[in-house]
């Protein structure tokens, strides 16, 4: 990002077209806040607690701080508001359609909070509902008698009102009337179910368009597999595993009600007992952690990094055995437990920066070899901030721009990131990162305003750490952590410390 606009003056200047009393921001410098922000910090001078402080202060200024952060979420959403009228207003004058004005706008409030672009719609939907048409909220939220969340909880508990009625909620909802204090979520959220039952019942039959299943990593090589289903058949479904857990229960099964629910799930909509069926699945490792035992994480496209031992295991067809236990001795032994097709294709990194270079492939096609190739590379999408899988292999420089069909000129986007990035005023290029003595695949995002963003591919498995010696200098290149060399040489460097320890000692 460039660093020469981060003191430059938020809400200064002549006001935008549109833009009302309601969308007016507080005149702050960046600078500013960020130093106020750094005096919070431990180890500034100042900060650091005084001996025999009293509980209640350190409780005032916990206080304090949450609704300091209240504050700066409403100023936030005000700032949002403002930018996405000053963007729409310079759109206006450029001739662009009304149907096409503000368009990246939710993508640039994402990046500059750091979150996904799927976020900062979000965000900016927020900011407009709560300076546009709950005024009182946002008092509230400014006050610090409403944090951003809850503010969040009303402004789509209320999506299904009209405007008149969203006003007259937002009234019985205003700060000296004392509902906020001790209210939970859903005392708060229970005055939009009190004004218009009948728009919020209407919603809830059309809830059932948004069914879905989705899936997200969780921790220790697990996912959660959420479905978003219709209340009778939810209840039904997990009826039925119950009842199937429990006749296993009484007939002598060993395994938790909880396992037998999860495995009966998986089996019933795989096919399979294992649960695997025809799917191709991407394991990443290096030939060190396959076949010679070696601790380097593997990476699961999808999913994210895994661990050694448990990617063998997956490979030798039984991911319940015990990680300890070896799960490969021989390449002809994978997924023999399943009868699993396995197939082994190369991908060639360069020594230290772990930079992909070229990867295998049986098809004859390129644009098919292309797109495993940057699959394999970037891993999710590459949009800053951004972990949504990749949809779309894009040209980072457009086509129709003359950029080539070339590794280096393809990026995997996920759908939204792709079609952000073709909007005006937003340009990518190419570029490399300099990781120790190699490369790294990097891409140079340029928002409308002038803001820059890079985006350097993830390491693969089996990349050097980053160094931590002075610059110029190579780590030294040590064996293998499990190998018996290594171990000696600690032996020795352990028995020279042992000795040095006992000669001051002596000398002292």
């Amino acid at each position: 990002m460039a660093g020469n606009r981060e003191t430059q003056l938020i809400g200064s200047g002549a006001p935008s077209r549109g833009a009302g009393p309601d969308f007016a921001v507080p005149r702050v410098r960046v600078q500013d806040l960020i130093d106020a922000v750094n005096s919070l910090r431990p180890g500034t001078v100042g900060t650091e607690l005084a001996v025999g402080t009293e509980l209640a202060d350190l409780i005032n200024q916990l206080r304090g701080l949450e609704n300091l952060k209240s504050a700066i979420a409403c100023a936030q959403a005000r700032i949002a508001v403002a930018f996405d009228a000053a963007q729409r207003s310079a759109e206006k004058d450029m001739g662009v359609p009304a149907d096409g004005q503000g368009r990246g706008v939710g993508a640039q409030i994402a990046l500059a909070r750091r979150e996904s672009p799927a976020r900062g719609s979000r965000l900016l939907g927020l900011a407009k509902a709560l300076v546009t048409e709950m005024p009182h909220t946002l008092a509230a939220l400014n006050t610090g008698q409403l944090n951003e969340w809850r503010a969040t909880l009303l402004v789509k508990e209320t999506a299904c009102l009209t405007a008149e009625d969203r006003c007259a909620v937002d009234e019985e909802l205003a700060a000296d009337t004392g509902i906020f204090d001790g209210a939970g979520d859903k005392a708060i959220t229970a005055a939009a179910y009190r004004r218009d039952p009948r728009s919020v019942t209407q919603r809830a039959s059309q809830a059932a368009t948004e069914r879905h299943v989705s899936l997200r990593p969780a921790p220790d090589t697990m996912t959660y597999l959420t479905a978003l289903l219709p209340v009778a058949q939810g209840v039904a479904v997990h009826a039925t595993l119950s009842r199937h857990a429990d006749t296993l229960r009484s007939a002598g099964e060993t395994r938790s009600r909880g396992q037998i629910m999860a495995d009966a799930l998986v089996e019933r909509a795989t096919g399979t007992p294992g649960g695997i069926c025809g799917v191709e699945v991407q394991l990443v490792m290096t030939d060190r952690t396959l076949f010679q035992g070696d601790s380097e994480p593997a990476r699961l496209p999808g999913y994210g990094i895994v661990p050694a031992a448990w990617a063998r295991t997956m490979l030798a067809g039984n991911e319940h055995a015990e990680p300890d236990q070896p799960a490969v001795s021989e390449p002809g032994q994978l997924a023999q437990a399943q009868d699993l097709k396995v197939w082994v294709r190369r991908l060639f990194t360069a020594p230290r920066s772990g930079e992909l270079l070229a990867v295998d492939s049986r098809a004859r096609l390129f644009p098919l070899g292309m797109r495993r190739f940057i699959q394999a590379r970037d891993d999710t999408c590459r949009t800053p901030y951004c972990d949504a899988p990749i949809r779309h292999f894009d040209h980072v420089v457009p086509w129709h721009g003359g950029g080539p069909t070339s590794l280096s000129n393809g990026a995997g986007l996920c759908e939204a990131c792709n079609h952000t990035k073709e909007l005006p005023g937003w340009t990518a290029q190419t570029g490399t990162a300099k990781i120790r003595s190699g490369t790294r695949h990097v891409i140079e995002i340029r928002t409308p305003t002038g803001h820059h963003y890079e985006s350097t591919a993830p390491p693969l498995p089996g990349t050097e750490p980053p160094r931590t010696g002075p610059p110029g200098t190579d780590p030294p290149v040590t064996a293998a952590p499990h190998s018996r060399r290594n171990r000696r040489k600690l032996r020795h460097h352990v028995k020279a410390l042992k000795f040095a320890c006992v000669a001051e000692l002596q000398a002292a």
